[in-house]
């Protein structure tokens, strides 16, 4: 019998299926199934990292793989899809973002130069610590790409950041053993506030700017009327 068989019941639900999709996967393939798991993870954010990680824990736990090889081989695949999206940002470059800023309401391109400065100043620590974050541990790697940080920097700190979440989630699943999934349940309330900060943050942004339209055009039009 496969040691991975008692995954099929160890979690309360299978959303969609990811987790018979992962279990298969490590089944197969072992610590490479798991690195391919993150990877498209990381490219993908909807594929929640909190459940790939505990799982592969819960893996070794029974002996379906090395503890060791469980982090190592999942941060392989988190530097892998880091990376894929570096180069998409790179692909992207400043020009085609500018231009993109352009063309969206809202938005300009000053901003963009204002986030350009900003990551100038701060990208290091943004890429180390962003691939703690849910969300933007993923897209972290775009900007990076865009500003064609150096490349050598960028694997250092992807490397360092994504070591320290995956060790923490594949120790918690190793730990918790069956239990692994209480790891994810947890884990989510942590990745609710990081999206309801990022809603709240893009509805102040949106009313921030659309008022000061409305002043605009307010004073384009009362200037109007006092013209001659």
């Amino acid at each position: 019998m496969s040691v991975l068989t008692p995954l099929a019941t160890a979690a309360p639900q299978d959303e969609g299926g990811l987790v018979s999709w992962v279990t298969s996967l490590m089944e197969a393939l072992g610590g490479p199934g798991a690195a391919i798991a993150i990877a498209l993870e990381n490219i993908f954010p909807p594929i929640p990292s909190e459940v790939i990680l505990p799982l592969a824990g819960f893996t070794a736990s029974q002996g379906g793989m090395n503890l060791g090889a469980a982090i190592a081989w999942t941060t392989l695949g988190s530097v892998v899809g880091a990376l894929v999206l570096y180069g998409l940002g790179a692909l992207l470059g400043r020009d085609r973002m500018r231009a993109i800023a352009a063309w969206m309401p809202l938005v300009k391109v000053s901003d963009i130069d204002r986030t350009e400065a900003w990551f100038r100043r701060h990208g290091v620590k943004a890429v180390f610590f962003g691939r703690m974050v849910p969300i933007f541990r993923s897209f972290i790697s775009i900007p990076a790409g865009i500003e064609r940080m150096r490349l050598t920097t960028f694997l250092a700190f992807t490397t360092l950041g994504s070591l320290i979440w995956n060790t923490v989630f594949v120790l918690a699943g190793y730990l918790l053993g069956e239990s692994w999934w209480l790891v994810e349940e947890y884990a989510s309330v942590f990745s609710r506030g990081v999206a309801v900060a990022i809603v709240l943050a893009v509805g102040v942004f949106v009313a921030v700017r659309l008022r000061a339209a409305r002043l605009r055009r307010r004073d384009r039009r009362d200037g109007g009327h006092r013209a001659p």
